[in-house]
């Protein structure tokens, strides 16, 4: 993956798990591109290597520490510690669900999102969610 960001190039895979849940499912196809020089700003879902595991890791930056980031999958009980600016691969641009884009989540409404993720307030806010998506999907003409 490395070697395509260092080309320039954007990456596309399909997710795996559920601690971006609901933003980002489990089979979304996401689009990931390089930093290209910028720094991660509050609310982007960062693309990195985790400094205990190794693993590759998709997640919310909802704080910075002394020089590091910090990170959190929406969904995901605890953060993941400071990630250095070297472990980080890139950030998502594009969520595609079933064929169609998903654009929750990663325009200004991430800050947003990225409070409640720091706060631990998604719960809460779920079943409000789950509400609002059974309200749109019975609109007349959708």
């Amino acid at each position: 993956m490395r070697g395509v960001f260092d080309k320039g190039s954007s990456f596309r895979f399909k997710g795996k798990g559920y601690s971006m849940s609901p933003f980002i499912k489990d089979g979304d196809v996401l689009t990931i591109a390089p930093l290209q020089g910028s720094s991660p700003r509050f609310g982007d879902v960062m693309v990195f290597t985790h400094p205990t595991t190794g693993k590759l890791v998709i997640h919310r930056l909802i704080g910075k520490r002394e020089g590091s980031y910090l990170t959190k999958g929406d969904n995901a009980p605890e953060a993941d510690g400071l990630i250095s600016k070297a472990a980080i691969l890139g950030q998502v641009v594009r969520v595609e669900r079933n064929g169609r884009y998903v654009s929750l989540g990663l325009g200004p409404d991430r800050f947003f999102i990225a409070f409640v993720t720091r706060n631990g307030l998604l719960p809460l806010l779920n079943p409000l969610w789950r509400f609002v998506c059974l309200f749109r999907r019975s609109q007349p003409g959708e």
